[in-house]
């Protein structure tokens, strides 16, 4: 389980390597869906970000 910070930091790096021009990690079938940001959201809430919290 993350804290809110946790989430917030993994989805704001995230969406800036899609925004860096990183591959999706997902497949996107919603034309509309082209924000870094909400590709990012989308990814995290399917558990697919290779991303850790080391406490």
């Amino acid at each position: 389980m993350y804290t809110k910070y946790e989430k917030a930091r993994i989805i704001s790096a995230r969406a800036m390597q899609i925004s860096m021009g990183a591959p999706p990690l997902i497949k996107i079938e919603n034309v509309n869906v082209l924000d870094p940001l909400e590709i990012a959201k989308i990814e995290f809430e399917q558990d697919v970000l290779p991303i850790e919290v080391v406490r």
